[in-house]
């Protein structure tokens, strides 16, 4: 018997077999979860539904999450499926190319609502619709970066998305917390996904990230994925309101010194 067994889960943010939102799917799945996708556009349909299909999900559901009338129409669907769902996973992000590189004070306006809506209220927007379909005890889980805290080079206009997606994770934890629903997020060292792609010094960060970090290395999807599980199963009852750092530790390290010297 695994940890999510008898368990709901609705996935949103899939694009390929790289996307956290597929590590965090395997791990589900393999403790025993129920799974159901959402996705962003046709063009992923015919990437997202073999991955759906290969953990035994007939639920693959597209949805613009800048549209209350197709996160209503979602929902709705996800009720018809499932009647109701213990897990809501939000890994959707975006951010115009041209609003990732060079300075931040070059963000245009439409640029920033954009990220924002996409990057941060979505997940409001989800929850809301989720809440009615809930169970008490369950769990809703977002996807964060370090460059919420900390400038980043490049990261931009998604920093300050993130940073608001963190704050509205503890808003949110305060208002579901009466109602036994847990709301936290993952903070992720830098993965090559294909949002990642879009940071135009993304190569360079990824690089000299495992010189850093702790633990020395890069992390996985597989990290992510575990992670997710533990905050998203009985586990973790006790956790919410929470930004969980899955990065091999470095979000603690101040300022890093050459290898061998001290």
């Amino acid at each position: 018997m695994g940890l999510l067994t008898g368990k709901t889960a609705l996935i949103f943010g899939v694009a390929n077999d790289h996307s956290i939102a597929w590590g965090i799917a395997q791990a589900f799945h393999r403790e025993g979860a129920t799974l159901g996708f959402s996705y962003a556009g046709e063009a992923l349909l015919k990437r997202v539904r073999p991955l759906a299909e290969s953990v035994g999900s007939p639920f693959v559901e597209p949805c613009d999450v800048t549209k209350d009338e197709d996160i209503i129409a979602l929902f709705e669907k996800a009720k018809s499926a499932f009647g109701q769902i213990d897990i809501l996973v939000h890994a959707v992000a975006f951010a115009n190319r041209d609003e990732l590189n060079g300075p931040y004070y070059n963000t245009s306006r439409e640029g920033f609502r954009l990220a924002l809506d996409v990057s941060c209220y979505s997940f409001t927007a989800l929850t809301r619709a989720a809440v009615p379909l809930m169970k008490p005890g369950g769990a809703l889980l977002t996807l964060s970066y370090y460059g919420a805290e900390k400038a980043v080079p490049n990261y931009n206009v998604m920093g300050v998305a993130k940073a608001a997606l963190e704050a509205s994770v503890r808003y949110l934890a305060a208002d579901l917390g009466p109602h036994n629903v847990r709301v936290n997020a993952i903070s992720a060292g830098p993965i090559r996904t294909l949002a990642a792609a879009g940071v135009s010094s993304f190569k360079a960060l990824y690089g000299e990230f495992k010189n850093i970090a702790p633990l020395r290395r890069n992390v996985t999807i597989e990290d992510v994925g575990n992670a997710a599980l533990y905050l998203c199963s009985d586990l973790a009852n006790g956790v919410t309101g929470e930004v969980h750092y899955v990065d091999a530790g470095f979000n603690v390290i101040g300022l890093s010194a050459p290898e061998g010297k001290g």
